[in-house]
């Protein structure tokens, strides 16, 4: 197992010396609720903390950067690596917490801020090192994000959940039991939120893949490969597990759908009835 400290956060600076912020969620069970905080997280299983940071880049922020390099160990639990990045952060893709910005060191003086990242801060204002500019992706390769999905029918009926009006993406729509892969297949992703959000036993022999969606919401954004399955037996009745991010379950007629509901969702339901495999959406 690689050693060092477990957590990691990546300091990502701009040609005009601001720092790439992350809002996080106020009312849910976290570290530093409601403060503003720099991208990162806790290394998994064998990983080094370099593979670590650049995938909790990759899943939070839809960024995949060069050049990051180690600057220091911030409350002795926190490896914190430095990079450059001179994008705008409304065009990130926001899976966690609620936006991400950037702020010049006075404002971030006058800024509710995680203790440790306030700590980093000033000794990066000390010393004012600032990164080279370096490519976000090589050789135009851009990562897409892959999304799983949980297609249930029962008696022309297919479940879908209200989304928490608080959630960064699409609050108060309704969508499948749903959620992005972490280092994992895709099948076992599917198996872990149908137990962890709605309570379901689905078994890895017991789903197909029904459809496929390609997503590119708008020019700029990580495209997202949203897979479809259908589980063809499962154990349980849908539950509210997870409140701060569903509101309810409920079994919509394939001819009724409800309004609103996210749109390559509402695609996949017809594609799936037309008996195609893929769509694309955004593309155009």
């Amino acid at each position: 197992m690689a050693d060092g400290p477990r957590q990691t956060a990546a300091l990502l600076v701009n040609g005009r010396g601001q720092y790439l912020l992350h809002l996080r969620d106020a009312h849910r069970p976290i570290c530093d609720p409601g403060a503003w905080s720099l991208p990162g997280g806790a290394r998994e299983g064998d990983e080094t903390a370099e593979e670590a940071v650049a995938r909790e880049l990759l899943e939070e922020t839809g960024l995949v950067l060069d050049g990051l390099t180690r600057y220091g160990v911030v409350d002795g639990t926190i490896q914190v690596f430095l990079g450059r990045w001179d994008g705008d952060p409304a065009r990130l893709s926001v899976t966690e917490g609620v936006m991400f910005a950037f702020f010049d060191a006075e404002t971030t003086a006058r800024l509710t801020m995680a203790p440790w990242a306030a700590e980093i801060l000033a000794l990066h204002r000390a010393d004012g090192t600032l990164p080279p500019a370096r490519p976000v992706s090589g050789r135009g390769t851009v990562p897409n994000v892959v999304g799983v999905h949980l297609y249930l029918e029962r008696d022309g009926k297919v479940l879908l959940g209200l989304r928490h009006p608080d959630l960064s993406f699409a609050p108060l729509r309704h969508h499948f039991l749903a959620g992005h892969c972490e280092l994992e297949s895709a099948v076992a992703c599917l198996v872990r939120e149908a137990r962890e959000e709605a309570g379901l036993e689905i078994g890895a022999d017991d789903v197909e893949l029904v459809h496929t969606v390609h997503v590119l919401d708008r020019p700029g954004t990580r495209p997202r490969l949203q897979l479809v399955f259908r589980a063809r037996t499962w154990r349980g009745e849908p539950r509210v597990l997870e409140p701060d991010k569903c509101l309810g379950w409920e079994w919509w007629p394939l001819d009724a759908l409800p309004e609103p509901m996210v749109g390559y969702a509402r695609a996949a339901v017809e594609g799936i009835r037309d008996g195609r495999a893929y769509t694309e959406l955004g593309w155009d």
